[in-house]
């Protein structure tokens, strides 16, 4: 029986388009018409799922927003997105509160699960009192007279080096377009309609949002994690039979470090295929989980401005280790170096991407300048380096901007630096990434501060996690004067060069 648990919630995909249909009523007695966003601030748990089909079914575009931001980082999105309505978890009605004081607030009290899996206070998770109950509009709700047959997709937020979130929005799909687009979602996440599929990853991420209504659509039977736990996993895969999985490789770390004793412990003979993607995977990293798992390891790269354009399978990735793939249907890479030609096999260069022809375009909502300065004719730059090989397998070797992929989670250190510009007695900051075993990268900052000023690490942290998600606190700082060029650029690689391993 097709359904989507999470904890010990199964709901049947007929029950649940049966929510969806009433909340999306809801929702237009609230206001919400055609075309309006909607804007998620969820955990992982089945109403994350349940509210994104049923903001479709209204007509709208969901929203979804990191679960993790603070009420200033919220605040940009609702007002960039236009997002009237937030859905949104007890505990963080505070976070919309401040930073949308007049939009309509659906609060969902978080389950059991959530509460416990992220050690939520008691208190903060029941409900309000203020804001009217998901529950209690999906009850009451009634379902349109004429569902939209064709919803706007999802609206996800994706940063650049300028580190303001920018929400892309993609032109509409074509009806002829739409089964390729299927196909190609499936071939890249490696998993087949009626597969038993596992989510273990936060749904307001481009990848696993795809992943889950994907799974719906195809009659998956979706279980998602309310976080991700490496032995938690384990047992997820032996209880449920679970056939497919998308991690990250942080995850990987993660499963390989449990003892021998515990990897042992549990049946995972049901996986087929397990697809990663997010950040690069150290090649020693995968092979071991190819050794434990067996070739059932696949990879893609693209982003959410482009979707999935390069796939690799383990048989391939065997005979070209650190690949990502190669091209799927007619989609292309070119690498191009700094003087603007393209270049050949083996040489290193800023990878563009086109991604294949029945796959929607996009632009940045309100920011379509920033579109145009990513794109080399139909291509675009991900801003990432790398090069492909002989048989035209593409690797990624660096980063041209300054990202940070920590855990599988982007990172821009601009944003981080304007913040803590913005603590007294600093006078000049650089951000950036540095090898982490576990992480990948770890958050690194460099201060220069004025004379006599009284800053140390800890007020550095406790200044950025007052005004950031706490993934955003540098795990190493450093006080200095920093090298600048005359140009007034930071020789920022000059300071991670310390970082390098040898």
């Amino acid at each position: 029986m097709s359904l989507l648990r999470s904890g010990t919630l199964e709901r049947p995909y007929d029950e649940l388009a049966e929510r969806a249909a009433r909340l999306a009523g809801g929702l237009a007695a609230l206001g919400a018409r055609p075309g309006d966003r909607v804007a998620l601030v969820l955990h992982n748990e089945a109403r994350f799922v349940e509210a994104s089909i049923g903001i479709g079914v209204a007509g709208c575009a969901p929203v979804p927003i990191n679960s993790r931001w603070t009420g200033r980082e919220v605040a940009h999105v609702l007002a960039d997105s236009g997002s009237r309505i937030v859905v949104v978890h007890s505990d963080l009605v505070a976070v919309a509160e401040a930073a949308a004081p007049d939009a309509t607030i659906v609060e969902v009290v978080p389950p059991d699960e959530v509460v416990e899996a992220l050690a939520l206070d008691a208190t903060a998770a029941r409900a309000t009192g203020r804001h009217v109950e998901y529950e209690a509009l999906v009850a009451e709700g009634v379902p349109p007279a004429e569902p939209v047959t064709t919803a706007p997709m999802s609206i996800i937020y994706t940063s650049g080096t300028t580190g303001t979130p920018k929400g892309v929005l993609r032109d509409a799909t074509p009806p002829e377009s739409a089964q390729a687009i299927a196909g190609l979602v499936l071939e890249g996440l490696a998993f087949a309609p009626g597969m038993r599929t596992l989510i273990p990853a936060p749904l307001y991420h481009t990848a696993p949002n795809v992943h889950a209504l994907f799974a719906v659509r195809m009659g998956c039977e979706l279980t998602v994690m309310a976080k991700f736990d490496p032995e938690r996993l384990l047992a997820l895969v032996e209880a449920h039979r679970i056939e497919h999985i998308q991690m990250v490789p942080t995850m990987f770390t993660r499963l390989l470090a449990l003892p021998e004793a515990t990897r042992a412990r549990y049946d995972l003979s049901s996986l087929r295929s397990v697809v990663h993607a997010a950040a690069p995977c150290p090649v020693e990293v995968k092979r071991a989980m190819i050794d434990w798992w067996g070739p059932i390891v696949h990879e893609y790269y693209g982003g959410t401005e482009v979707g999935l354009v390069v796939v690799t399978d383990t048989a391939a990735w065997l005979e070209h280790p650190g690949t990502v793939g190669r091209p799927v249907a007619d989609g292309a890479v070119r690498i191009v170096g700094s003087d603007g030609r393209d270049l050949g096999p083996g040489e290193t260069g800023e990878i563009f991407l086109r991604p294949p022809s029945f796959w929607p375009d996009f632009t940045y909502l309100n920011r379509p300048e920033q579109r145009a300065a990513i794109g080399l004719d139909d291509f675009v730059s991900l801003g990432d380096a790398g090069h492909l090989d002989a048989d035209g397998y593409l690797h990624i070797t660096d980063r041209i901007k300054d990202m940070i992929i920590s855990g599988g989670v982007n990172v821009y250190p601009a944003e981080i630096e304007a913040c803590l510009l913005g603590l007294d007695g600093v006078v000049d900051v650089a951000v950036f990434g540095i090898p982490d075993a576990d992480w990948g990268e770890a958050i690194a900052a460099h201060l220069q501060l004025a004379p006599g000023a009284a800053v140390d690490e800890d007020a550095v942290r406790a200044h950025v996690r007052r005004e950031l998600a706490g993934y955003k606190v540098p795990r190493v700082v450093v006080f200095e004067d920093l090298p600048r060029q005359d140009t007034g650029k930071l020789f920022k690689r000059r300071l991670a060069e310390r970082y390098a391993g040898p």
